[in-house]
């Protein structure tokens, strides 16, 4: 009898990077911490939450490049009091600016939207998704593709009854993590088109720094992104994982 389990285990030891079943169930205080917070990394990066307690992230290697690799966060598999504190930390940040309306960003963008919207106060949030339900229209849509998910061609779609929601109003972006800020931008160019200002962009995690350039200059402003903690791109070095220059 074939032994999947154990194959699946021996596929993940050689990689070297540990399975994520553990990560993302705790914020550790600063004295609970087993692993230095300067580089160089070997399995997980501690991140710091802006309340000076740590989150500890599993490291993944890119793409098609395993010389370099990414801190990751899954809001779907975390526990709920994580995905809550760190909701939590958007919402005191997103609170110093005025918006009319709160949208979220698939698909795990739609893990921190719900608490988001409460905690400001809001009654519901605008759902974008990739799923084209037949109602839809291409021309509330946009083309998309994200770091991790490099090969796929998706489109980011917003359902057409709701579109009053959004003329005229200025919003807040809900999403999990930006990267290369190309799901973001893809966001942002949809809810212009739908008559709607984005004031700002609210995330669990900043990683690495190239969406900055991205996001600078949308329609002749820069947009803020908040973000609950950072987390660098690193690559691969003899002593372990630095952040990227």
């Amino acid at each position: 009898m074939v032994d999947f389990r154990s194959q699946a285990v021996s596929a993940i030891d050689t990689q070297g990077f540990d399975a994520t079943s553990g990560y993302w169930q705790r914020i550790v205080e600063p004295e609970e911490l087993t692993q230095p917070t300067a580089p160089p990394y070997q399995r997980c990066y501690p991140a710091r939450l802006r309340d000076g307690r740590y989150l500890l992230l599993p490291l993944r290697a890119l793409p098609n490049d395993a010389a370099r690799c990414m801190a990751s966060l899954v809001a779907n598999q975390a526990a709920l009091e994580v995905v809550q504190t760190l909701a939590q930390s958007m919402v005191e940040q997103a609170r110093g600016y005025a918006f009319d309306a709160v949208v979220g960003l698939p698909t795990l963008g739609l893990s921190f939207a719900p608490a988001v919207t409460h905690g400001l106060g809001h009654a519901r949030f605008i759902p974008l998704g990739f799923s084209r339900k037949y109602w839809y229209r291409d021309a509330l849509s946009e083309p998309v593709r994200s770091i991790t998910s490099p090969s796929q061609d998706k489109r980011l779609y917003l359902d057409p009854h709701q579109i009053s929601l959004l003329e005229g109003r200025r919003v807040l972006v809900v999403d999990d993590t930006v990267s290369t800020g190309a799901t973001m931008l893809s966001g942002v160019r949809l809810l212009a088109r739908c008559g709607a200002q984005v004031v700002a962009i609210a995330v669990a995690m900043r990683q690495g720094t190239r969406w900055r350039e991205r996001l600078r200059h949308v329609d002749g402003r820069p947009i803020p992104v908040l973000g609950a903690l950072d987390a660098p791109l690193m690559v691969r070095t003899p002593g372990g994982w630095v952040p990227e220059p």
